[in-house]
């Protein structure tokens, strides 16, 4: 006998309650608040208790995350963005260029939120973005055009245009670093739902990160700043390859966040 309310009888609060909690969802009062007031109808209340009963995540039910103070959308398979990444882009908009608007590239985007937080905490942006997975850039055009940027399918600067070059004073990469052993450890709402692409580091997890860095250095402006996220024991190593490359590095962490961010200085033209 199915434990599933019929879509004639709506669900109450305290039912969606129960059936989220019985499937191990810890914040199950908030949860059923969001879809309660998300869904359309009962029959769609239903469908999307079904959905996170069964463990997609939340944000692929609501087809939005809250990131920064805003509702970015995040379609199915989409990287749902952190918290924690939030610390990047404070970070990010502290190091924003005085007077002109900055130019920003959110490089491994995602559904864009990075890029779309930026925009809108900065008061003037020249925005781009790009990711190699058709089905993020798909969702990162409607959250970055909303914030006037474009957005570009391929992999990682390869469809950026070339004016580009040298002009980017926040370069944004919230590349994936997650060891290629340590992926099936991963939560299933990340392993199974997310596009591997966006989780998948590399052999140490830090394989797209080289690519990035290397680079880097020839799409920043004099002086300009490329901030990734990285776990507290990759930094060490994240790091030296910065360094390497060319650019000067130091690490920003925030406890409260759990959030580790490197910052790559490039360099400035001095007048003489």
């Amino acid at each position: 006998m199915s434990t599933s309310p019929s879509s004639s009888s709506p669900l109450s609060f305290s039912a969606v309650v129960g059936r989220l909690r019985a499937a191990g969802c810890v914040f199950a009062e908030d949860e059923a608040e969001l879809l309660i007031t998300t869904a359309g109808s009962p029959a769609e209340l239903d469908r999307m208790v079904d959905r996170r009963v069964a463990g997609v995540p939340l944000e692929h039910v609501l087809g939005w995350a809250e990131f920064c103070g805003q509702r970015i959308a995040v379609d199915p398979g989409v990287f749902v963005p952190r918290r924690r990444t939030e610390f990047l882009v404070r970070q990010a908009a502290g190091l924003a260029p005085a007077g002109a608007g900055a130019v920003v590239v959110d490089l491994c985007c995602g559904s864009g939120a990075l890029g779309a937080a930026l925009g809108a905490a900065l008061d003037r942006v020249e925005l781009y973005a790009a990711d190699i997975d058709p089905a993020a850039v798909r969702c990162a055009r409607r959250n970055v055009g909303a914030a006037g940027g474009r957005v570009y399918e391929g992999d990682l600067y390869e469809p950026l245009p070339a004016p580009l070059r040298g002009r980017v004073d926040l370069l944004l990469a919230n590349v994936p670093y997650v060891p290629t052993e340590e992926v099936g450890l991963l939560p299933p709402e990340a392993r199974v739902h997310e596009a591997r692409v966006a989780l998948d580091g590399g052999a140490d997890g830090l394989d797209v990160l080289r690519r990035v860095t290397a680079a880097a250095a020839g799409w920043l402006a004099p002086g300009g700043f490329l901030l990734f996220e990285t776990s507290e024991r990759q930094a060490p190593s994240a790091v030296d390859i910065v360094a390497r490359d060319g650019l000067v590095p130091r690490v920003a962490e925030c406890d409260e966040l759990d959030a580790t961010v490197v910052i790559g200085r490039g360099a400035r033209l001095w007048s003489t």
